[in-house]
């Protein structure tokens, strides 16, 4: 299962999810306590080479997005506020498309996206875009039919991983506030313990 470790803003904790296997590390260029310039993620992104180094915006103007992709070698844009289908395709590349599950109605426009895109599925909260710590709706996880492109995020942590994981099989799941001590401070402790439980949860 692809692991995802967002929010990060230390080179020693990049470092650490590199070591314990995670797949992908996460920088936020959106409003968040845990958002970072493009300066520093570009400093922080050597410390991510055996890592996938996603970019995560919110609404931002394509060009902006495109030539931080470019300075900070981002290898995924991950799209969390109102983005289109259209606005995807101008976009290009690899793309996490987030929804915030408010309702079942939402889930039906999973199939706008083109099958390259993976969905991301978040809990849902009026005034942030992410990051919250809030839990998933499970009813509304129940409505989905196909896990195969789906990440699961929304206060995914220690205490429900193995439940999200034998219960929908997705493609991956995106952790962050779950494994912090403080915004943008990860807990290596917790961070070591998630990868265990999550990469060998289906043996």
């Amino acid at each position: 299962m692809f692991i995802k470790m967002c929010g990060m803003t230390r080179p020693q904790d990049i470092a650490h999810a590199a070591r314990i296997g995670a797949h992908a590390v996460g920088f936020i260029f959106a409003p968040s306590p845990r958002k970072v310039t493009a300066v520093k993620a570009f400093a922080l992104a050597d410390q991510a080479d055996a890592l996938l180094k996603v970019g995560v915006f919110v609404d931002e103007d394509i060009h902006i997005i495109k030539n931080i992709q470019r300075l900070c070698k981002l290898d995924i844009i991950q799209l969390h506020g109102n983005e289109s289908p259209e606005y995807c395709h101008q976009l290009g590349g690899r793309i996490f498309k987030a929804f915030r599950l408010k309702d079942e109605s939402l889930i039906q426009h999973f199939f706008d996206y083109p099958d390259n895109v993976k969905i991301l599925v978040d809990a849902w909260d009026a005034l942030q875009a992410g990051g919250t710590g809030k839990q998933i709706s499970f009813n509304l996880l129940d409505q989905i039919r196909d896990f195969s492109r789906i990440i699961i995020a929304g206060g995914v942590g220690l205490e429900n991983v193995v439940k999200i994981a034998q219960t929908y099989h997705p493609f991956g799941v995106d952790v962050n506030s779950k494994i912090e001590k403080s915004p943008g401070i990860k807990d290596h402790k917790l961070m070591t313990r998630f990868v265990e439980i999550a990469a060998h949860v289906d043996e």
